[in-house]
C-alpha cells in the first residue's frame, strides 16, 4: 500500500482548498447574475427634519431644504453633432438629480441624458465631477447615472417615500436646478393624482402626479419630496404654452421608480414582456378599411421566433391573387378589454417574462382565445 508523507497530505489539502474556494467564488458569480438585484435606494426617513404637525411651514421648508439639498445635483450633458458645414458642434443641456445610494447612483428622467456622450454633475461648491449612464428607460422617462469618481465625505441620499399614500392637497416640495439656479426651491399642493401623462417616445406613463409647485426647465429629473423629506415623485414635464411654470406641473410617481431602478442597475435596461408583434390602433384605420369591431389592435407584423409567432397570431398577409388578408384584432388579454395600444402596454406590464396570457382576437369573423407565452423583445415589437 502507497503511503502519503504528511508533507504530502498538506499539499493535498491546500490543493482542495483552493479549487473548493475557486468553485465557491464562481458558483456566487453565476448566481449573483440570476438573482434579482437588490434595491438600491433607501426607504429610511432622513434625520433632521421635524414632526411637520409639532413645527411650522416655514421651519419645515427650512429642514427639508437643508436635510436634503446637498442629495440633488445639478447635472450637465453635452453631446456632438455636425452642422450643415461638416464642423462638430456641442449641444448641452442640463436637468437635476438625486442620489440614490452610496456608491454614486443618481436617479434622474432619461430625457436630461439622452443622447448624452459627457456627462458631469454638480454636487454644490466649485468642482464637478464625471459620470456615466447606467440605464434608460423611455418608457417612464427614468434614467440612473453614476459618478466615476466621488468626494470623500460621504454622500446625502434622498429616501423614497410611497406615492400610493398621497392625498390632493398634500403639502409637496421640488428641489432642482431650473435655468441652472443650483438647488432651488419651491413649494406647493398636490393638485391632482392618477394622471395621464406621456413620455417622448409617446409611451403613457399612468398615475402621474400634478402639482402647483413650480417646476421649470432644468427641474427635470429632480426630487418631488413630501413634508417628511421622502421623494414620492421625479418632477417631469410641464403643461405651459411658453415653456415654464404656470402651476401645472407634472411628476413621475416614485413608485415607477422603485419597480424600474432595480433592473436598471442590473440589466442597464428594463426586461419587459411583450407578445412579439407591430400593430396598429383600430380606432385609428376606421376611415381606411371597414373593420369587424370598433375598438382593439390589429396585428399587421408577427416577429419571427417570438410568442405571437409560435402561437399562430397572424399578422397582414398577401394572397398568391394579390389580395390583402387582414391580420388578427386584438380585443383582450385575460378577459381585460384591449382597446388600444395604451391597454396593451397596461395588461403586458402586470406581467412577467414567461407568463401565459389568453389573447382574445377576431379572426375570420368570429372571437376566439389563443394562449401566448410572452417573451422578451429587445425591439419596439409589443
Amino acid at each position: 500500500m502507497y503511503r502519503l508523507s504528511a508533507r504530502q497530505i498538506l499539499l493535498i489539502a491546500l490543493i482542495s482548498g483552493i479549487f473548493a474556494a475557486g468553485a465557491v467564488v464562481i458558483f456566487d458569480r453565476i448566481s449573483n447574475r440570476f438573482k434579482p438585484s437588490e434595491a438600491a435606494f433607501s426607504e429610511t426617513p432622513p434625520a433632521g427634519i421635524s414632526d411637520p404637525a409639532t413645527t411650522t411651514d416655514e421651519q419645515n421648508n427650512i429642514e427639508v431644504y437643508r436635510t436634503l439639498s446637498p442629495g440633488v445635483v445639478f447635472i450637465h450633458s453635452t453631446s456632438y453633432a455636425r452642422d450643415l458645414f461638416g464642423f462638430v458642434e456641442p449641444q448641452e443641456g442640463s436637468g437635476s438629480g438625486s442620489i440614490l445610494d452610496q456608491q454614486g447612483n443618481i436617479l434622474t428622467n432619461y430625457h436630461v441624458i439622452q443622447g448624452a456622450q459627457k456627462l458631469s454633475v454638480s454636487l454644490g461648491g466649485k468642482k464637478d465631477y464625471s459620470a456615466i449612464v447606467v440605464g434608460g428607460d423611455p418608457d417612464t422617462d427614468l434614467a440612473v447615472i453614476r459618478l466615476t469618481e466621488k468626494p470623500a465625505d460621504p454622500l446625502t441620499v434622498v429616501p423614497m417615500g410611497d406615492s400610493k399614500k398621497l392625498d390632493v392637497g398634500q403639502k409637496v416640495l421640488a428641489i432642482g436646478n431650473p435655468f441652472g439656479l443650483d438647488r432651488t426651491l419651491t413649494t406647493g399642493v398636490i393638485s391632482g393624482l392618477e394622471r395621464p401623462i406621456r413620455a417622448r417616445n409617446n409611451r403613457l406613463i399612468e398615475g402621474a402626479i400634478q402639482t402647483d409647485a413650480s417646476i421649470n426647465p432644468g427641474n427635470s429629473g429632480g426630487p418631488l419630496l413630501d413634508s417628511h423629506g421622502r421623494m414620492i415623485g421625479i418632477n417631469s414635464q410641464i403643461l405651459s404654452p411658453s415653456g415654464s411654470s404656470a402651476g401645472v406641473g407634472f411628476a413621475v410617481p416614485v413608485n415607477i421608480a422603485k419597480r424600474i431602478v432595480p433592473q436598471l442597475l442590473q440589466y442597464g435596461r428594463v426586461r419587459r414582456p411583450k407578445l412579439g408583434i407591430n400593430t396598429r390602433d383600430v380606432g385609428q384605420l376606421r376611415n381606411q378599411i371597414d373593420l369587424p369591431v370598433e375598438d382593439g389592435i390589429l396585428i399587421y407584423q408577427v416577429a419571427r421566433g417570438g410568442g405571437a409567432a409560435a402561437a399562430g397570431l397572424r399578422g397582414v398577409q398577401q394572397t398568391e391573387m394579390g389580395d390583402v388578408e387582414l391580420g388578427d384584432i386584438i380585443v383582450g388579454i385575460d378577459n381585460e378589454k384591449v382597446a388600444n395600444s395604451d391597454d396593451l402596454f397596461r395588461v403586458l406590464d402586470k406581467h412577467q417574462i414567461g407568463d401565459t396570457v389568453q389573447v382574445h382576437i377576431w379572426r375570420d369573423g368570429r372571437r376566439m382565445s389563443v394562449p401566448v407565452r410572452l417573451m422578451e423583445s429587445p425591439d419596439s415589437r409589443r
